[in-house]
């Protein structure tokens, strides 16, 4: 006798019940961009908090013996108190390469795995870094409202920007994405040195312990590295100074890295020259100064967000749940101090 298609639909349901649950505290931003579609697999099925009306501390417990793993994303903070509530979880995968959202200490001491984005946004944040440099030296952006506004026909010619080429590079923070950054600016003739956590044997680009001296020896400073509390506000009033008033900054890394209301300074009394910006320390509320600014190029915190970037995340995302639920190793695991 044969089976009902809707006693069929039931079995199916059911089996997507039993699979092991990824939980969600906010969707990440691929979602919407590429669909969730993409993130589906047939090993495990998503939980989404935001879904339920309840707090997190009643919600999670009713569901925490079948939940596996996290899959998060920049402003959904996975700290001690999130990790108590979820006993069985064994591994946090994040959508993005920063993990400052996520309390790695805490995730050790459970012995919680740990999967970042790794490379996949390496080469589209690294070409966004040198198009925001090459934007604010050659004043592309500010020659462009230039003539929308009618302003060339009526005073002349807009005031020329300045040669990419030759210029000394700093780069602080040289991991994947600072090391593609470089290959990028060498490329164009640039002389790159940098500031890193540990001197990279691999490359062999002069390095400088202090990031006072990287800028002091730079006509620009790129802005490449994690946020942690040793480098929130690393970039601060004695670093723009050694900068100096023919110096550049371009910030791709995290906003806080930066003491905005001093680089904002700085550029108001003409102390710096000038700032290619995707993020900032409020967002998505940017400094209403910028806005008067030519001297500054500004880009809504969109390094990462191309199609191809998002596919390739969404594979490594899935290849690295299905890799943990099935005890094989994960395709980017974030290794301390790596």
């Amino acid at each position: 006798m044969g089976v009902s298609n809707t006693d069929s639909d039931k079995t199916q349901e059911e089996e997507q019940q039993d699979l092991p649950k990824v939980v969600l505290f906010r969707p990440p931003p691929a979602f919407s961009l590429i669909g969730e579609e993409s993130f589906a697999s047939n090993k495990f099925q998503f939980l989404k908090t935001y879904d339920s009306q309840l707090p997190l501390d009643q919600y999670l417990p009713t569901h925490s013996h079948s939940i596996k793993a996290i899959l998060s994303s920049a402003g959904a903070p996975v700290n001690a108190d999130i990790l108590q509530l979820l006993p069985e979880v064994g591994l946090v995968v994040t959508t993005s390469a920063g993990l400052n959202h996520v309390d790695i200490p805490e995730c050790r001491r459970r012995g919680i795995k740990i999967a970042n984005a790794g490379h996949v946004y390496s080469d589209d944040v690294a070409d966004l870094a040198v198009g925001l440099l090459i934007d604010v030296l050659r004043k592309v952006s500010a020659s462009d409202r230039y003539v929308r506004q009618g302003l060339w026909a009526d005073k002349g010619n807009y005031p020329h920007g300045s040669k990419l080429g030759g210029k000394r590079t700093g780069i602080v923070g040289l991991g994947n994405i600072g090391y593609e950054v470089a290959k990028r600016l060498e490329a164009f003739g640039c002389a790159v040195s940098y500031n890193s956590r540990k001197k990279k044997p691999y490359v062999s680009y002069p390095f400088y312990h202090n990031v006072c001296e990287l800028a002091a020896n730079c006509d620009a400073l790129i802005i490449c590295c994690g946020l942690s509390d040793e480098t929130r506000h690393m970039i601060n009033k004695p670093v723009l100074s050694a900068l100096g008033k023919e110096g550049f900054i371009v910030n791709i890394g995290r906003g806080d890295i930066i003491d905005e209301k001093e680089m904002v300074s700085c550029l108001m009394r003409g102390e710096i020259a000038g700032a290619g910006l995707d993020v900032f320390e409020n967002e998505p509320n940017v400094r209403k100064e910028f806005f008067a600014m030519d001297n500054v190029v500004l880009s809504p915190h969109r390094a990462v967000f191309t199609p191809e970037s998002l596919k390739d995340l969404s594979q490594l995302v899935v290849g690295n749940l299905e890799a943990f639920l099935s005890n094989k190793p994960l395709l980017s695991e974030y290794v301390d101090n790596k």
